[in-house]
């Protein structure tokens, strides 16, 4: 019997999508079957830690989740985790489509789980769009998503609310404050740590953990 993740995960397959936009999970591409199974083992996990709290970014990146399957991870943190947290890594189950020397880091999955371990705080990630949206005919690149396409995303952020029973969500950023707002969902925005945001980032979720924790 499926459960109720493969289930929202074929919901994130079948999606259609906007010009630009490349669905990281769609049954189009061969190499998507091991992204939804990233992203499968991530939700299991998820489940048995019970995590209160959820990060809402703005959407994959091409360095990360966009090869993943994963929000919030990149190649090298999926396959070798990071010391304190017991949620990625190679023995989880995890894979790449390529197997590779070289595993691509990004900074913002970096930064975002090494303040959360810092803080002691084990949170769901999620984005407000959960494709990767990029500029025309450059797949390599990363762009903000538009309000038709953050309209997309609003069914399956708020069935991974309703699915985890999130008591505490934070806004990673302008794109995902204005989604949640529009949902009527409450929130605590950060700055996202992306150009030059890191100690803002740092400094906010500190103070979400002073005000809701």
């Amino acid at each position: 019997m499926r459960n109720k993740f493969e289930g929202f995960i074929e919901e994130l397959a079948m999606t259609e999508v906007t010009p630009n936009v490349y669905n990281q999970y769609s049954y189009e591409y061969k190499d998507n079957e091991i992204r939804r199974k990233n992203l499968l083992i991530y939700l299991n996990k998820m489940n048995k830690i019970k995590p209160k709290v959820m990060l809402v970014g703005e959407a994959p990146g091409y360095r990360g989740c966009r090869l993943t399957g994963v929000p919030f991870t990149s190649e090298h943190l999926l396959m070798n985790n990071m010391n304190g947290l017991d949620l990625f890594g190679r023995e989880a189950g995890y894979k790449l489509v390529e197997e590779k020397d070289k595993l691509l880091k990004e900074a913002t999955a970096t930064i975002i789980w090494d303040t959360l371990i810092k803080h002691d705080i084990m949170s769901l990630a999620w984005n407000a769009f959960p494709f990767h949206p990029h500029k025309e005919g450059h797949g390599q690149s990363n762009r903000a998503p538009l309000s038709k396409e953050l309209l997309i995303g609003e069914k399956p952020l708020l069935r991974m609310i309703e699915m985890f029973n999130i008591k505490h969500v934070v806004a990673v950023g302008n794109k995902a404050e204005q989604t949640l707002r529009k949902l009527n969902i409450s929130c605590h925005k950060v700055r996202h740590p992306a150009q030059g945001g890191k100690n803002e980032f740092i400094e906010g979720v500190k103070a979400f953990k002073a005000l809701y924790l």
